[in-house]
């Protein structure tokens, strides 16, 4: 019974994974797709995550549901009904994101430490906040979301690795390669669209 339950989880594990990756090739190629593949693997991962104990990931992927349908829409219509490009943060949004990292980790440490049986709260804290802020900048199409998707990726690589999930721990890998090249294309891609924007103005 407890081998077919470790199977099922490790398959459901791979499948996300799988999911996963094409999601974040999507959103490498500014594909608004990455969001569609992204809603199933979250949802995997959800139950494996639960089974782990890491609930901090549970929430983080709760909000990345919400940020998908919200990135969605607004990738695909923007504020002028038409669809949004890639941009750089403004310093006000600058601030959210970091308001974003700071408030996310004070909330999820204390009820961490005071309201699971968590074993790594400060860990597992550290690597939602990042992603919290990142997932938030990915949506609103900004390019330094991979500065902070990176940022948690990195850390969350040991923690995954002590919680016997490899493959994820290899997919956070991946996802920290795809995050450095997806910051490097998006800034060409930037640079292709405000190039094209400039020679039609």
């Amino acid at each position: 019974m407890i081998e077919e339950f470790l199977t099922e989880l490790t398959w459901l594990e791979g499948l996300g994974t799988l999911f996963g990756i094409v999601q974040v090739i999507l959103a490498r190629q500014n594909n608004i797709n990455t969001y569609l593949f992204g809603i199933v693997a979250i949802l995997m991962s959800m139950w494996v995550l639960y089974q782990s104990a890491l609930y901090a990931d549970i929430l983080l992927h709760m909000y990345y549901l919400v940020m998908s349908i919200y990135g969605w829409l607004y990738w695909k219509y923007g504020k002028q009904k038409a669809e949004a490009p890639i941009s750089n943060s403004t310093q006000q949004e600058h601030l959210k994101a970091i308001l974003i990292v700071l408030g996310c980790f004070g909330l999820m440490s204390y009820w961490l430490n005071f309201h699971t049986d968590s074993d790594v709260p400060i860990w597992d804290a550290t690597v939602s906040a990042f992603a919290w802020a990142g997932m938030w900048l990915m949506a609103k199409r900004k390019i330094e979301n991979w500065v902070y998707l990176n940022i948690s990726n990195i850390i969350s690589i040991p923690l995954l690795i002590y919680k016997d999930l490899y493959i994820y721990a290899g997919m956070s890998v991946f996802l920290f390669i795809m995050g450095t090249s997806g910051y490097l294309k998006w800034r060409k891609l930037m640079s292709e669209e405000n190039g094209n924007a400039y020679a039609t103005a």
